[in-house]
């Protein structure tokens, strides 16, 4: 069997939907203070603005936008490119060890879009140059490749722009990432932001069982998709000793911590709404556990959006968006397949609830069910 799996116990779909789930903090919601939550949930996706809120909304109990946004502006919450080099919010503390981690990420990805066009320029000195710049006042990293280009002028902007971005550590200052602000996002380095160094050599063992913690059981090729890393095997295979080995219905052998939850497959689980981008698609490299093959491409579009979706009994089962019509907050719920009265009910009652979260100022909600397709 793959990956040593042999005699390990079974786990079939369902039995990892709900340990996921229990992980995710989604079978109920959760009373505890937000910073815990997003440490537990090894951050929190983030190119979307607002996709933090939505992904606290659903899993803490009476959560309030100005949570997060206090912990933003007081520092403890860091939004900054992180795992796959894509933008997460996380701890501050969090953010010391998983950068430096993630170095090779970062390097890997600015080679693979900008490698050519970077080709013979002197990264450290752009580096250094880049890092001196926005520690003295943070911008937009147009602004910096704009300013950049005038000792650089043989480079383009975007490619000094990404340059800066994933060879320097760089967090966006509020208030980007505030709820109900806006504005463009401007940087700054991470130590120059927090008044603290990165963690000089973190130890990639404690990070993988945070993983674990909130995704597992997993298999090496789910580690690595999370958070872009390679070379994850050799680790793994060093704490064999401290896990538990599990085997998917493919034989794949999945790593787990001994003393993490893993409910019965049978649990009942209320239908619930997930914003944009959830941590909870995007940290597998299968990811039949939460989403079913036939249904993924209606969630994961080509240019890279990750909608918003239902669960339904685990597993997702449509997507949704809220319109603004004269005052009026519709939310528009358009299901995969056919829905049962109590399940339908269930989510009007939970749409209402998510409606009133993201458009407290409404004069009016609706929810609305739209005729799913005769075939997805």
């Amino acid at each position: 069997m793959p990956g040593g799996s042999e005699g390990s116990p079974l786990l079939d779909v369902r039995a990892l939907n709900r340990a996921l789930l229990a992980r995710q903090l989604l079978l109920e919601r959760v009373r505890l203070p937000v910073i815990e939550v997003v440490e537990r949930l090894a951050g929190l996706q983030a190119q979307a603005t607002n996709a933090p809120y939505y992904a606290l909304w659903a899993r803490v109990e009476g959560f309030r936008q100005e949570q997060l946004s206090e912990l933003i502006r007081d520092k403890q919450v860091v939004r900054m490119a992180l795992m796959r080099a894509t933008l997460h919010l996380s701890s501050a503390s969090d953010a010391l060890l998983l950068r430096p981690w993630l170095e090779p990420v970062m390097v890997r990805s600015l080679k693979g879009v900008y490698g050519k066009q970077l080709q013979g320029a002197d990264l450290e000195q752009l580096a250094a140059a880049g890092r001196e710049l926005l520690t003295a006042e943070p911008m937009t990293l147009g602004e910096a490749a704009q300013r950049l280009g005038e000792r650089w002028p043989e480079l383009a902007a975007d490619a000094i722009a990404a340059a800066v971005r994933n060879r320097v550590p760089l967090v966006q200052v509020p208030p980007r990432g505030i709820w109900g602000e806006g504005g463009q996002a401007a940087h700054t380095p991470i130590e120059a932001w927090l008044g603290q160094p990165l963690c000089r050599e973190p130890e990639a063992g404690p990070l993988l069982r945070r993983y674990l913690a909130a995704f597992g059981p997993a298999s090496v090729k789910d580690m690595q998709m999370w958070s872009g890393m390679t070379g994850i095997q050799k680790i793994v295979d060093g704490m064999r000793s401290e896990l538990a080995v599990f085997r998917d219905e493919s034989g794949h052998a999945l790593f787990d911590l001994p003393e993490a939850p893993r409910p019965d497959a049978d649990t009942p689980v209320a239908p619930r709404f997930l914003g944009e981008f959830d941590n909870i698609l995007l940290s597998h490299a299968d990811r039949g556990r939460i989403v079913d093959e036939a249904v993924r491409r209606r969630v994961f579009t080509v240019n890279g959006i990750i909608r918003p979706t239902i669960l339904v009994d685990g597993f997702v089962a449509g997507i949704w968006k809220i319109l603004s019509e004269r005052g009026r907050a519709v939310l528009s719920v358009e299901p995969f397949a056919g829905l049962a009265e109590p399940v339908r009910a269930a989510l009007a009652e939970e749409g209402l609830r998510l409606l009133r979260f993201a458009e407290p100022d409404a004069a009016a909600y609706e929810v609305s069910f739209q005729a799913p397709p005769a075939r997805v």
